[in-house]
């Protein structure tokens, strides 16, 4: 019974596998074979650069506009095939640049002889970035249109009396190079005219010669039959190459260590002892390893993490690499390689090598890529739902705005105090978020990010917040439900032992900022508990409307068609009023505030965007607290804080304690204590 239990599970298993796929991927045939392939697919002889680029393209991209300048967000970078595990949020522009060097490399450009340097503060999401790129290039090499492919020599094997045995022995290539390299490069650029058909975009890559191991084999066939290239090829073997890190096949990854410990063989090979015996010397390519992390990523990617650390030796290699494509394995002439050369480093290192004279030569073979902290408070948000959400979390619940508020602090930690008199810290992180203020537009946006030079390569990583979050999750205060208050209390007392914040000036400012944010989230619960009392989702949204028309008439000097009677009539100033009232709006300043809420309107209208009111942030309030002033009436908030209330009233307090929950996200528990906590705030008397 039990046998049979088990057949039908590895049977099940087995149906899972797409046999047509393996098929497909274990694609083996003749040198001629291959030569058809480049002939109907020239894409196939890609270099790592061009496949690199055209990897990231295929995930496809959307083009949008952020303070009237273009920009490109790639899907790749969204992860969506993993679920979004590893995405990549905010950094939009970096990654532009990113892309925009594999772009120009890809074209032959010179980038490709320059080492990739992303550059950033800790927990800025490098190593994802490397990660994603390395998963990425993986997966493309599985796909039609990533193909690629590589040979195995097939030659006799010697019995032990000298004859040939019958049995072949296969010996593929080392460095899992591109047939092609098998022409000798003074015939290689007539073959290539014959492959490449007329009017073709794509040219075929005619640089790179064969590994040492290979070029020995195949000078020693050459010699055999007299110099017979087509009885050569007979013992070629081409076959589908599929990258895999697992399999350290077209990606590598190097990781420093201690100086005693660390081998230049480790990144171009060393000799294999055991074969030297057979072989009669070191200096046959046939004993040696030919498996340094160079030398297996060829055709792919490498990564060096934190690659200023790295020994100088180390970093002398990679002039070579870089610069000429090529390595020099010990005792073995230069060797050409294919490959995107990755690095990553935090900024001390990289001032490190800025102040080291004797590194000119890898100083200039660098680009450099600022990977920075978020500085957007939507993006910073993102991080921060994909780990703590509903699938993830399960044992308690995630009060609203809890996330938000963390990551409110986070940014706020990382922009630099604005220039400009009367902007606070606080309206700057809104004017970043897309919020408008008066006297404020995209271009005066745009003065505040050139102003700020260092903005995003300081402050709290992400990883602290998560940190943060995940302690306000396992501790026993909230009754099953964290709000932002202990959120913030966490983040609190985490500074005083914060590993890299020893400035006591630093902790100061970043308590101060967790004032401001206790403050605004006060006023977010205040406005939220408003419009559950309001109750009604499109009441706003037509006060909105009345207002708007109203302003209308008034700055073009119209009248209003009133829908009861019919007749004409002059816009109310008494309605103006009493909604710009709620937001301090002078009599004197009653125009200007008009003429910029209709001047925005008609901006959005020339780049084809629909105008929302709630975009602008002054706008939204005064309409809230309009809307409030009009209902609030039917339930009176200091009433939640009596020990005794009537039945009728708490009717009407659970009435909104219900649309708090099912409007807004709240749970039984959250819903009573931000009830609780703004009838505190009002019957203080701070009603605004």
């Amino acid at each position: 019974m039990r046998q049979m239990r088990d057949d039908t599970l590895v049977s099940k298993i087995s149906a899972m596998q797409d046999e047509a796929r393996f098929q497909e991927e274990s694609w083996e045939g003749t040198f001629e074979d291959y030569l058809q392939i480049v002939r109907q697919n020239p894409r196939v002889t890609r270099t790592a650069f061009q496949r690199m680029f055209d990897m990231i393209e295929s995930h496809g991209k959307t083009d949008y506009f952020d303070n009237k300048k273009k920009l490109t967000r790639y899907h790749f970078f969204l992860d969506e095939s993993a679920g979004g595990h590893d995405a990549i949020f905010g950094l939009d522009v970096p990654l532009m640049k990113l892309v925009n060097v594999f772009k120009s490399a890809a074209q032959r450009l010179g980038t490709e002889r320059r080492v990739l340097l992303l550059h950033g503060p800790v927990g800025s999401s490098k190593s994802t970035i490397a990660r994603l790129l390395k998963r990425g290039i993986e997966a493309y090499s599985k796909t039609p249109a990533g193909a690629l492919y590589t040979f195995t020599w097939c030659l006799d094997r010697k019995a032990e009396d000298g004859s040939i045995a019958e049995k072949e022995e296969l010996f593929p290539c080392p460095m899992h190079e591109d047939p092609l390299h098998l022409i000798p490069s003074e015939w290689r650029a007539r073959l290539i005219d014959e492959l490449t058909p007329p009017g073709a975009e794509f040219e075929i890559p005619s640089t790179g010669e064969l590994c040492p191991a290979c070029r020995f084999v195949f000078r020693d066939l050459m010699k055999r039959y007299g110099g017979a290239f087509e009885r050569v090829v007979e013992h070629v073997r081409v076959r589908r190459l599929i990258l895999s890190e697992q399999d350290r096949v077209g990606i590598g990854t190097f990781q420093p260590k201690d100086e005693k410990n660390q081998d230049s063989t480790e990144l171009t090979g060393d000799i294999n002892y055991r074969k030297i015996a057979e072989y009669g010397s070191d200096s046959d390519p046939r004993a040696f390893n030919f498996d340094g992390e160079l030398n297996i990523a060829n055709r792919g990617i490498v990564e060096f993490v934190e690659i200023l650390k790295l020994d100088v030796a180390f970093l002398y290699d990679l002039l070579g690499a870089t610069q000429e494509h090529k390595i020099k394995p010990k005792k073995f002439p230069q060797t050409d390689i294919d490959e995107v050369i990755l690095g990553h480093t935090n900024e001390p290192e990289y001032k490190k090598l800025q102040s080291n004279e004797f590194m000119e030569a890898l100083r200039d073979r660098t680009i450099k890529i600022d990977i920075p902290y978020i500085t957007k408070l939507s993006e910073e948000v993102k991080i921060y739902e994909k780990d703590f959400n509903s699938r993830t979390i399960r044992q308690k619940h995630i009060a609203p705005h809890t996330l938000e508020m963390a990551a409110m602090w986070a940014v706020l930690t990382r922009l630099e105090e604005p220039q400009k008199q009367g902007l606070t810290i606080l309206q700057k992180l809104k004017l970043y978020n897309g919020k408008t203020l008066p006297n404020f537009n995209e271009d005066n946006v745009k003065e505040l990010r050139k102003e700020a030079v260092r903005e995003g390569l300081d402050g709290i990583s992400p990883r602290y917040v998560q940190d943060k979050i995940s302690n306000a999750l396992v501790s026993e205060k909230g009754e099953g439900c964290i709000n932002p208050f202990m959120v913030l209390n966490e983040l609190e007392s985490g500074l005083r032992t914060h590993s890299l914040i020893s400035n006591e000036e630093q902790k100061k400012r970043y308590r101060e900022l967790l004032g401001v944010v206790r403050e605004e989230y006060e006023n977010i619960v205040k406005n939220e508990v408003q419009r559950a009392i309001n109750a009604d989702k499109d009441a706003i949204e037509r006060l909105c409307g009345n207002y708007i028309d109203s302003i209308k008439a008034y700055t073009q000097k119209e009248r209003l068609r009133n829908k009861y009677t019919g007749q004409y009539e002059e816009p109310s100033e008494r309605f103006m009023r009493s909604i710009e009232e709620k937001i301090d709006i002078p009599e004197s300043r009653k125009d200007d505030f008009r003429r910029e809420v209709m001047n925005y309107i008609g901006a959005l209208a020339i780049e084809g965007r629909a105008f929302d009111y709630r975009t602008n942030e002054r706008l939204h309030k005064a309409l809230e607290l309009k809307l409030f002033e009009d209902q609030k009436d039917s339930i009176k908030l200091r009433h939640m804080v009596s020990t005794v209330i009537d039945p009728k009233t708490q009717e009407k307090i659970d009435v909104v304690k219900n649309r708090l929950i099912q409007n807004y996200g709240y749970c039984e528990v959250c819903a009573s204590d931000v009830m609780s906590f703004v009838a505190s705030i009002f019957a203080r008397g701070d009603a605004k």
